[in-house]
């Protein structure tokens, strides 16, 4: 009995050895052994590799940053599900070709996301993990604004002159190589310009020449997570359009005390003016003032119906001083410098066309007055040609008085 034993756990060993290379036995002379049919057991078993997930940011990272987006992978298997929270939020995200997960919902500032993995190894037993990390907490932010000057703000999709240079400010000091990337100009037609930086928080970009009449400026602002400073990012981006309207330029000349307007190249009218008097005074703190128009091309800046103008604007605040003045509600008034500069009414002038008479401003007719007031645009340019006086870059917009291969840097 023992030796039969042995000769049937033989005969199943031989039978297993043919299952394992593929055969069957006939069932024909190999006392029944060959009828059984099954997969041979050499002693092995093929064991799944784990999978190995990686989640970008790192877990326990604390200063990720929010404009990267979150990226998970697995090796050795294959996702099946990615969670991101944030508190009570949820993050999207979605697959990619590759078979990585990536987010494509925004992330904020200083705040930790949880990401929960779950993945199936190549035998289709699944494993879950979970990461978490937060995202870097600025010391300050710095928001972006548009500007059409200093006085007034830019209005997304409005219509502007062809000397409105853009202007981009942030409420905090910027590290200006940084802010430059940050910020993407694009034009209709295509043109080059320059940035040239006001202060440590105003930019200004012109192109080499004035716009051409129905050009259109996009500008975007990419600051959101941009470190502008050693401990200053951007708060959020930011973006607008305008458009250049016709193309208007204002020839305003000292020696023969008229203005010319010109619009899309065509002379549309002639005004009879007077500009500063020439000369000047001493302001109440010792400053030099001058009464020469500034020469050069100027940029509307904007416009008032009636304006009270007082000499004591720039300096001269004793009413026993012979320049001192206080005009009260003078008519259809264009300002074009910060310093108090005006194409304006002056019905009491009676130089208009043949003297300068004036502190500074440009004196019109009351219709010719009214008709700069109706027709002109913030941004468009009055150029002042013959005076003995140049006006300075800050003062209002004086980008163009600066020949571009001296304004600014490239971009």
């Amino acid at each position: 009995m023992i030796q039969r034993r042995k000769v049937i756990i033989g005969a199943i060993g031989v039978a297993a050895a043919g299952a394992a290379a593929g055969c069957s036995g006939s069932g024909k002379g190999n006392g029944g052994a060959g009828s059984w049919v099954g997969t041979a057991d050499d002693g092995k078993q093929t064991v799944a590799a784990p999978v190995k997930l990686t989640v970008t940011p790192a877990n326990g990272n604390t200063g990720a940053s929010p404009i990267k987006p979150i990226v998970v992978r697995a090796t050795d298997g294959k996702l099946q599900s990615v969670v991101v929270t944030a508190g009570k939020s949820k993050i999207a995200g979605t697959m990619q070709e590759d078979g990585t997960w990536q987010s494509t919902g925004d992330l904020a500032y200083g705040r930790k996301y949880t990401v929960t993995v779950t993945a199936a190894d190549s035998a289709g037993t699944t494993s879950t993990e979970k990461s978490s990390f937060t995202t870097l907490k600025p010391e300050k932010t710095a928001t972006v604004t548009f500007q059409a000057n200093s006085m007034v703000a830019l209005k997304d999709g409005k219509t502007y002159g062809a000397g409105q240079p853009v202007i981009v400010h942030f409420s905090k000091a910027v590290n200006k190589n940084a802010a430059e990337k940050a910020i993407e100009i694009k034009t209709s037609p295509a043109v080059k310009g320059k940035f040239y930086w006001r202060d440590d928080k105003t930019v200004h970009w012109r192109p080499a020449k004035y716009w051409t009449a129905g050009t259109k400026i996009e500008v975007t602002v990419k600051a959101f997570g941009v470190q502008l400073g050693k401990t200053t990012y951007g708060a959020k981006d930011a973006s607008t359009t305008f458009r250049i309207g016709r193309q208007l330029i204002a020839i305003s000349d000292n020696r023969t005390h008229m203005t010319k307007v010109y619009i899309d190249g065509k002379l549309v009218r002639t005004m009879k003016s007077s500009l500063g008097k020439g000369g000047g005074t001493t302001g109440a703190n010792g400053e030099r003032i001058s009464y020469w128009t500034a020469g050069g091309p100027h940029v509307v800046l904007g416009k008032k119906r009636k304006h009270t103008m007082s000499s004591a604007t720039y300096g001269v605040t004793d009413p026993k001083d012979p320049n001192y003045y206080v005009s009260e509600n003078i008519e259809f008034c264009t300002r074009i410098t910060y310093s108090g500069e005006y194409l304006h009414a002056a019905p009491w002038n009676g130089s208009l066309g043949r003297a300068n008479k004036s502190h500074g401003c440009i004196n019109l007719s009351t219709a010719d007055a009214k008709w700069v007031y109706n027709n002109f645009l913030i941004g468009d340019i009055v150029d002042v040609t013959n005076s003995p006086r140049d006006l300075p870059i800050w003062n209002g917009l004086g980008d163009w008085t600066v020949p571009f291969d001296k304004y600014g840097r490239d971009t």
